[in-house]
């Protein structure tokens, strides 16, 4: 699949399995859970939008991703803020959703402009 050979999805996809193992024992059940779905989103939309046959869908799916992208980042913020994140994994997840969301929004720009 061709969405699998993208940088941006390898490294959402690394992304989502970091969240995963950093919050493994949070038992903050509700937080988790919410930081863990929307980690998944970000590879599942790449995925979901390069499955797709137009530019239009492709660019929601993207929109969709990057959305995910600003949630998880908030999410991660208030975990921090409420001590379940050590600095290191904080600054490592935060700056890897900032780059993510430049990349996706270069995708997004390159599929609404080409």
């Amino acid at each position: 699949m061709y969405y699998e050979r993208l940088d941006v999805w390898k490294r959402s996809f690394q992304l989502s399995l970091l969240v995963y193992r950093s919050f493994y024992l949070l038992k903050d059940f509700s937080l988790k859970d919410q930081m863990c779905r929307c980690s998944v989103s970000i590879p599942s939309n790449i995925a979901e939008g390069y499955e797709r046959f137009s530019k239009k869908e492709r660019a929601h799916f993207l929109s969709i991703a990057k959305g995910s992208v600003g949630e998880l980042k908030t999410q991660v913020m208030l975990a921090f803020e409420l001590g379940y994140l050590h600095k290191e994994n904080y600054l490592l997840i935060t700056n890897e959703c900032e780059e993510i969301g430049k990349m996706l929004g270069k995708l997004m720009y390159l599929h609404k402009y080409n």
